[in-house]
């Protein structure tokens, strides 16, 4: 109402008034001094500017602030990859490397310093699981590693170099050491372990205990590589053996009887099938025999064995194996109708041999065609799976 009567009787009023009076508030004196009901006051200048008081936290405060606001954002980040982990761990078996026990393998003043490596019990609680430690001599520790996990195979590549007496371990020449030896990291570690677990005593004087506690009638399967020339190189194979044999703790044929014991040998790669079959009367290693060509048509119940098929039985050979990409092939998603019998009538022709199957050359990648490859093989009638990650394997549910 002011400013009306103020433009009324101003006449005209700049712009540049009309805004000063509009910051002021309307308090522009009118002749000088204003009135109010409460008296007379003095007036307020047009030049000066009225502000409303603005109240100022100490910095500190901000601080403070400032400090909470990032400190619950990075306290919520670590509670999402703590979740994400767990989810991981759940999923996918990741977890704490199990051969953490092994971390003072071999230093002085341990047990793996002289000849006893382990305790007795070494093995107390672990559930024997059909596994084969695929490569087993890469392991942290060869052998150790494969039968602390479960597994109930492990393999062994080996090499005869230069008429030496010694097979040599590794997967080509190249990762081959004057140390590493068939005799130390198989032989004499599966000697000693095996008298540990038959120890004789007043309590205890048998001698058929096999490594694994939890099941001592269980054998475990040491399948040899044979990767130079196999006429050469099995004799000296089986000259190695004795300290096993000596001792009975070689699954044997004796007369045309299988008798099992703790350790049951499988040669492969470059084995003579020849010269396993030699003896008639004993022997106490076996052959690695070809399943392609113990195919028998599944949907027959009165199908025959091939020629070839026919020489091999559990009295000369214990596995029956070959590639799976080679002999049967896998797809994106898993085996098809095809593969599906063709792997039943190599695992069929097998069985009716009275042998082992195993397939090596398995997907490892991705994980999910991997598994879903393991629980196909298993249900389909194979005896044991070819791993390389001795973790997941040990988790899956056979």
């Amino acid at each position: 109402m002011n400013m009306d009567r103020n433009l009324r009787s101003e006449g005209k009023l700049s712009l540049g008034k009309f805004l000063d009076r509009q910051n002021g508030y309307d308090y522009t004196p009118v002749d000088g001094a204003e009135q109010s009901e409460y008296g007379a006051s003095t007036g307020i200048q047009a030049t000066d500017t009225i502000s409303r008081p603005v109240s100022k936290r100490p910095r500190w405060q901000n601080y403070l602030t400032c400090g909470s606001i990032w400190g619950l954002a990075i306290l919520a980040v670590a509670l999402l990859i703590n979740l994400l982990l767990s989810i991981a761990r759940s999923l996918w078996g990741i977890e704490d490397d199990p051969d953490k026990i092994f971390g003072t393998w071999g230093k002085p003043g341990t047990a793996t310093e002289g000849l006893a490596r382990y305790p007795t019990d070494f093995l107390r609680d672990v559930v024997p699981i059909r596994c084969h430690s695929h490569n087993d001599y890469w392991r942290k520790v060869p052998l150790f590693s494969a039968i602390h996990a479960g597994c109930i195979g492990v393999e062994a590549d080996v090499w005869l170099m230069d008429d030496d007496q010694e097979l040599y371990i590794g997967h080509d020449p190249a990762a081959l050491t004057p140390e590493r030896t068939f005799k130390s990291l198989y032989i004499n570690p599966l000697v000693d372990l095996i008298n540990q677990t038959n120890p004789q005593t007043r309590f205890y004087s048998g001698t058929r205990r096999g490594v694994f506690d939890y099941d001592p009638e269980q054998t475990l399967i040491l399948l040899v590589d044979v990767k130079t020339d196999g006429a050469e190189t099995w004799p000296h194979l089986m000259s190695q053996l004795e300290p096993l044999r000596l001792r009975g703790y070689l699954t044997h044929v004796k007369d045309g009887v299988v008798h099992k014991r703790q350790v049951t040998v499988v040669g492969t790669g470059n084995t003579p099938f020849d010269l396993v079959v030699k003896n008639s009367t004993y022997r106490d290693a076996f052959f690695d025999a070809p399943i392609a060509d113990l195919w028998e048509d599944p949907d027959d119940p009165d199908s025959a064995p091939t020629e070839d098929a026919a020489k091999y039985d559990s009295t000369n050979s214990f596995y029956a194996s070959a590639s799976l990409i080679e002999v049967v092939g896998v797809g994106f998603g898993g085996f098809g109708e095809d593969q599906l019998r063709n792997l039943r009538g190599q695992i069929k022709g097998a069985h009716k041999r009275g042998l082992q199957v195993r397939y090596w050359e398995t997907p490892s990648w991705p994980i999910g065609l991997r598994n879903k490859i393991w629980h196909s093989l298993m249900e389909e009638g194979a005896d044991i799976l070819n791993v390389d990650d001795l973790r997941s394997a040990a988790k899956l549910e056979f």
